[in-house]
């Protein structure tokens, strides 16, 4: 039934549509006087907690495949991650228009002061170039084996963004969510290392 599901033509518009939904209910909060006194600030928290669950998902994709046999699951998988990105471009101007008024000289001089802002960027950053290449054409031109290598940042971006996640809540000493991501990023993190070591190992010729 699962396969039917994930096989279904419309799956991928359903998906597309449930990627879209936590920023209508922002948008709808937002017009109705539902994010607090603070709406900037909730907008700012909003979209960095969308960001780290949707990252979440898109590294769930592949434990799933294999232990539960989806294999249809693979085809969400670059638009999950282009959500990722797209959560992470709204977060950042989130700060940049909200929090600093556009202000561009300000936050250049905002970034070097605050270490998670700057951890923040560059996981940003490292996004920007797995959203350029997340298209057919991109895996034609720089071949298979260099994409997998060049998308393999995604566990880097992960840990980034706990640790940007981490500081940014360690002036309130407030860990509670960022131990919940830190533990589900890594399990996730741990599976991933645990499958390429016993692939490694069944090798001919290697050793445990």
């Amino acid at each position: 039934m699962m396969q039917r599901a994930l096989a279904w033509r419309y799956a991928k518009p359903c998906v597309f549509v449930l990627g879209l939904l936590p920023l209508a209910y922002l948008w709808f909060a937002l017009l109705h006087d539902g994010l607090g006194a603070n709406p900037a600030e909730a907008l700012l928290r909003g979209t960095g907690l969308w960001t780290l669950r949707m990252l979440c998902v898109l590294l769930l994709v592949t434990p799933l495949r294999e232990a539960m046999g989806w294999v249809g699951l693979a085809r969400f998988r670059r638009m999950l991650g282009l959500f990722v990105f797209f959560y992470a471009i709204l977060h950042f101007l989130a700060y940049a228009w909200l929090d600093q008024s556009g202000q561009w000289q300000d936050i250049l001089h905002d970034i070097p002061k605050r270490p998670f802002i700057l951890v923040g960027l560059l996981a940003l950053l490292l996004l920007l170039p797995l959203a350029l290449t997340s298209f057919n054409a991109a895996i034609r031109w720089l071949g298979a084996a260099r994409w997998r290598s060049l998308h393999r940042a995604v566990y880097l971006i992960a840990l980034l963004a706990i640790l940007h996640f981490f500081w940014m809540r360690a002036g309130k000493r407030n860990f509670d969510e960022v131990a919940l991501y830190a533990a589900i990023i890594g399990v996730l993190l741990a599976w991933r290392l645990r499958r390429r070591f016993m692939r490694t190992a069944a090798r001919p010729g290697t050793s445990p």
